[in-house]
């Protein structure tokens, strides 16, 4: 017995846990979170998927964090391979997606529903770190600028059309992120985003759907409406507000368990858990996306490689955007655009394309 337990700490002590263990907390507080929500509507059948697509998810890192992921580098066929496979199921949502909440966002397979974007994301991560870890002379021309941008403007115009403008700023955060640690020179950076200011002002004018204009107004005026198109924000607002240092208790949120919350277990998961559990609870989640954050943000400042450094730096920027915007729609700060909080919110297609990420990651950390 002693034999085998001094092997089991011989085994997990090869395993990046400053990784995985706040990854695990957060999908702890998600998991505690979607069953609270789920007390007074009588079901936990969400909860309980929840649970085994995170047992999956742990799978998936301790098996990709053991292997020579090294060959990424270098693989163009296989690399190239994953990023068109997923952009060809990305286009098939058009055409083969039932309309979910007003967006072709999923493949209904049975009970199941699988959609493709979170490992979309995660191709263009690793497709985009390749490109630009062997062109470091290039980086100053804006055609070499404009040319990678292309691998992001695909996935971006295909999920913007479904329309899911939340999923499609993910593809933008992901390819800034890799620009950003690619080396280039910071006036060029602040120049891109400048550019994308003025996209957006473009796409507010020409792009944009009625209903996607309307959530934007209702963030800056969250009177508009108020038993509409504001509710959402203002009863967010209320749930926070209302909680406390140590919240209403776990089950007793009036604004969660009464409906009034929309999405508690999704978009405003955020917003359930703070008024569940306070101030406290909320600080403690903030503690764990910052420590998780960093920890990301250190492998890309000290990786020994350049496609290290771009992958990580890539997933830095979709964590942090996720993050960011999420809890900051659940604020009344930034308008809803339906995206998930990570590892938190319900959802087994982004928990374990986050957990592949990471798996990814503390692989590429252990082997330089």
């Amino acid at each position: 017995m002693i034999l085998a337990l001094a092997m089991s700490m011989k085994i997990f002590k090869h395993y990046n846990w400053s990784l995985l263990l706040p990854a695990i907390f957060l999908t702890g507080i998600g998991l505690t979170s979607i069953y609270s929500a789920s007390i007074s509507r009588g079901s936990f059948f969400d909860f309980k998927k929840q649970l085994i697509y995170f047992a999956l998810a742990l799978v998936c890192f301790f098996v990709l964090s053991r292997l020579d992921l090294r060959f990424l580098k270098t693989n163009s066929f296989l690399v190239f391979g994953f990023y068109l496979l997923f952009l060809l199921l990305i286009a098939g949502l058009l055409f083969a997606a039932p309309l979910t909440r007003g967006i072709h966002g999923w493949y209904k397979l049975g009970p199941v529903a699988f959609d493709p974007e979170p490992l979309a994301a995660l191709s263009l991560i690793i497709i985009l770190a390749k490109f630009f870890s062997t062109r470091h002379t290039e980086l100053r021309s804006w055609r070499f600028l404009l040319v990678s941008s292309l691998y992001m403007i695909a996935p971006f115009a295909l999920v913007f059309l479904q329309p899911d403008l939340g999923s499609s700023i993910c593809f933008v955060a992901v390819w800034l992120g890799a620009i950003f640690f690619s080396g280039l020179p910071l006036k060029r950076f602040m120049a891109v985003l400048l550019v994308f200011v003025v996209l957006a002002v473009l796409g507010w004018q020409f792009f944009l759907h009625d209903y996607q204009k309307q959530r934007i107004l209702s963030f800056l005026n969250p009177q508009i409406d108020q038993k509409g198109i504001s509710w959402s924000i203002n009863q967010s607002r209320i749930a926070i507000g209302s909680a406390g240092f140590l919240g209403k208790g776990l089950g007793h949120g009036p604004q969660t368990q009464y409906g009034f919350l929309t999405e508690p277990k999704t978009d405003f998961i955020f917003s359930a858990w703070a008024e569940e559990t306070g101030f406290l609870g909320t600080l403690f989640l903030f503690a764990l996306l910052f420590f998780l954050f960093w920890r990301i943000l250190q492998v890309a400042f000290f990786a020994s490689g350049n496609f290290s450094r771009l992958f990580a730096g890539g997933l830095a920027f979709l964590f942090f955007t996720q993050s960011a915007v999420n809890i900051g729609m659940c604020l009344g700060l930034l308008p809803v655009v339906g995206i998930p909080l990570p590892m938190v919110s319900y959802g087994g297609n982004t928990l374990v394309a986050f957990y592949i990420g990471l798996g990814i990651l503390a692989g590429l950390e252990r082997r330089g």
